[in-house]
């Protein structure tokens, strides 16, 4: 061992792995339309509603909870159960109505939901385009996750007023 390596908390030295890179699949925006065949996959959408049992992940206390913008930000969200991954539509118009830091806890908060069921989140818009991942490697003992807020387009959260 170093003599470095003394002095640093051994919790810093555990610290080693890293969150995974988002998926690469592009959003398939045909699964969310309102009557879409869900052919043989194991999906969940904003409008799957089951009578018997409480579907995994469970999103809509999320959803009620958290869609900022008078609860209009969010259009529709897919789960993929067997990529354990989260595909989240929002209103781009919107989106671009909050800063960066309204971003960031719009999909922390979706993102520590998602988490629970050891899910990872992309955020899109409606052409497809990613605008915010929120992924985890769920190996170690505590999750180790990376929140991203890929596009930076609206408004300036750090923005100081002219005089």
């Amino acid at each position: 061992m170093s003599l470095l390596a003394v002095f640093i908390p051994q919790l810093a030295l555990a610290q080693t792995s890293s969150a995974p890179e988002p998926a690469s699949e592009p959003l398939e925006l045909e699964l969310l339309e309102l009557d879409a065949p869900l052919p043989g996959r194991d999906l969940i959408t904003a409008n799957t509603i089951s009578a018997t049992e409480v579907a995994i992940p469970s999103l809509w206390w999320a959803k009620e909870q958290f869609n900022v913008v008078g609860g209009k930000l969010i259009n529709n969200w897919i789960a993929y159960q067997d990529e354990k991954r989260i595909d989240m539509v929002v209103n781009a118009q919107l989106w671009t109505l909050l800063d960066y830091l309204g971003r960031y806890r719009f999909v922390n908060n979706f993102g520590t939901v998602a988490r629970d069921y050891e899910y990872d989140v992309r955020v899109f818009n409606q052409q497809g385009e990613r605008l915010a991942t929120y992924t985890c490697n769920y190996t170690p003992e505590l999750p180790v996750c990376e929140l991203e807020v890929v596009a930076s387009f609206g408004q300036d959260s750090l923005s100081v007023p002219r005089q």
